[in-house]
């Protein structure tokens, strides 16, 4: 076991000032998220950016924040982790105030780009710093604030970024996040350095193979959205995609331990079921979370604010039922509470086919609310699930493996439903040229409507939501029954 270098008298007097630093820095990450997509039909109509232009403002920032985060790990614990937490901050923040001052959508992409990497390096470099920093129950409290940290930023992200984009505008919502790594920052320089000297160098093939792979994915769904699925542009990158993530899965193979991700592991069919049981508790919940508030205020004509209140029946359950979640399956089972969150997503994704433009809150509760007691409780039991299903050795490499494909899973959900949902909204269009179908759907799913052909959007994009809410019930349900299979009961 390598040898930590940490000054321990420090660490518990900067308790407390470390524990605030990661937990207010990663607020800002989930936040980064919901607040923009919030603010993206706004932020589209005063930039005058085209639908793909405006689509990246939300592909940029995932890709780079899903690639990044396992070889920021591998530079924290070789420059160190305080540095690294440190820089992160610095690059959220300082590139949430420059995309408050962009004039264009083409410098806000650029700058979101960065501000992933940002993110990654706040992801990476937090928990090992707290992990670094503290022991026993000390630790345990400062991961269980961490998570509610988390939680509390996805939870209340879409409703204070309604209510700012409504009230002072949506370059509110970028000063907001940049005003909060101010006192992050502040309190993390307060926090012990810690690093490992002798760190495993970072893999570099992996990590380009990887990231070139996600990007043109990414690029392709864009492609799809605005030229069609039959267009060179979109198949060109698609192909490209798949022989990078081939090529990675080669590199990977071929460095064994030294890899970015350990292969080996997904030799263990409970490790293979619980690191993918993200892409069908995630998937759902990121296409509502980025695409639902531009529904509600395009096609529900609803305001900016009342749509990020709407989805609170989604995302509070997301913040209470964690805790409740991990003693759930301390009296039962892991496997139990991911099947049982896998049966409530089902449900919800099958009440999404009663959406209407004109519904109620309540009526739009009714398949939120299983939707997000679902995944509140799979996000309590599914990190602990995927360390427990590995030798404790490898602990730290399933830990780096389940996040990266939790928020590489994210980002292909966000691009994905943009493509699919403008393809459906297109094709409901009747008896307007497919080109400007394409456009307007595109233009719909990011909540610019426009007047003219109102009544075919509403109803095109509704049943675009009902089709969605269909596949997802499906591939819930394949998720669900293969985690059964090959979890254990204890």
């Amino acid at each position: 076991m390598s040898t930590l270098t940490l000054d321990t008298s420090r660490a518990q007097r900067g308790y407390w000032p470390t524990v605030v630093a990661v937990a207010s820095a990663s607020m800002m990450l989930p936040f980064s998220v919901t607040g923009a997509a919030v603010a993206l039909p706004s932020m589209a109509a005063h930039l005058g950016s085209s639908v793909g232009g405006a689509q990246w403002m939300l592909n940029a920032f995932n890709i780079t924040f899903a690639a990044l985060p396992l070889a920021a790990g591998s530079l924290a614990d070789r420059l160190g982790r305080r540095r690294v937490l440190l820089t992160g901050i610095v690059l959220v923040g300082a590139l949430s105030l420059l995309i408050a001052l962009a004039p264009s959508m083409a410098l806000v992409d650029v700058a979101r780009t960065v501000q992933g990497a940002g993110a990654a390096a706040v992801l990476a470099s937090g928990a090992a710093v707290l992990a670094h920093s503290t022991s026993g129950r000390r630790r345990q409290l400062a991961f269980g604030l961490l998570g509610t940290a988390f939680g509390t930023g996805l939870a209340i992200g879409p409703l204070v970024a309604g209510a700012l984009v409504d009230a002072a505008g949506w370059r509110s919502v970028f000063l907001l996040v940049a005003a909060m790594s101010v006192p992050a920052w502040l309190c993390a320089t307060r926090a012990p350095e810690s690093r490992n000297p002798a760190p495993p160098a970072v893999d570099v093939a992996g990590l380009v193979t990887f990231t070139a792979g996600l990007a043109c994915l990414s690029f392709a769904f864009v492609q799809a959205g605005s030229a069609g699925w039959g267009a060179w542009s979109t198949l060109l990158p698609l192909v490209a995609a798949v022989a990078l993530v081939a090529l990675f899965a080669v590199v990977e193979t071929r460095l064994a331990g030294r890899a970015m991700f350990d292969v080996r592991l997904f030799r263990r069919p409970e490790f293979v079921a619980v690191v993918c049981q993200p892409f069908t508790v995630t998937l759902g919940f990121v296409i509502m979370l980025v695409y639902l508030p531009a529904y509600l205020q395009g096609v529900g004509g609803r305001t900016t604010s009342a749509s990020g209140l709407l989805l609170l029946p989604m995302t509070a359950p997301v913040l209470l039922l964690p805790l409740a979640a991990s003693r759930l399956a301390a009296r039962t089972s892991v496997r139990a509470v991911l099947t049982g969150a896998s049966a409530l997503i089902v449900l919800g994704a099958l009440l999404l086919t009663t959406l209407h433009s004109g519904g109620s809150w309540w009526a739009l509760a009714l398949p939120l609310l299983p939707f997000g007691a679902g995944v509140g409780l799979a996000f309590g039991v599914m990190d602990n699930a995927a360390v427990s299903t590995v030798p404790v050795e490898n602990a730290g490499a399933a830990a780096g493996i389940f996040n990266t494909m939790r928020i590489t899973g994210e980002s292909v959900a966000v691009a994905g439903a943009a493509a699919l949902l403008t393809t459906l909204t297109a094709a409901r269009l009747n008896g307007v040229p497919a080109d400007v179908a394409t456009r307007i759907a595109g233009e719909a799913v990011q909540g610019q409507v426009a007047a003219a052909h109102q009544a075919a959007l509403s109803a095109g994009f509704t049943s675009a939501f009902h089709t969605v809410g269909l596949v997802l019930a499906v591939l819930s349900t394949i998720g669900g029954v293969l985690t059964y299979r090959a979890l254990t009961p204890r």
